[in-house]
């Protein structure tokens, strides 16, 4: 399995949010450790895993379709 691992830019960029909204508002309340990011050999810095993030993005649209369409 390839796992695409992106900093909190190169997130930013693929999603078109800022990275401090990133970092502030979805980090830990939508994006959660262990499932969406980790933090490699126990340090500060993060890496967000993306097919993880795609995957929960597109969840999240057919839900509301499907609830909106019933």
């Amino acid at each position: 399995m390839n796992i695409t691992y992106m900093t909190t830019s190169e997130l930013s960029e693929r999603i078109k949010y800022d990275p401090r909204t990133i970092r502030e508002q979805l980090k830990d309340s939508v994006l959660f450790e262990g499932v969406h990011y980790i933090r490699p050999f126990g340090g500060r810095k993060i890496l967000y895993l993306w097919e993880r993030i795609e995957e929960d993005m597109l969840l999240g649209v057919s839900l509301n379709t499907l609830t909106v369409n019933m």
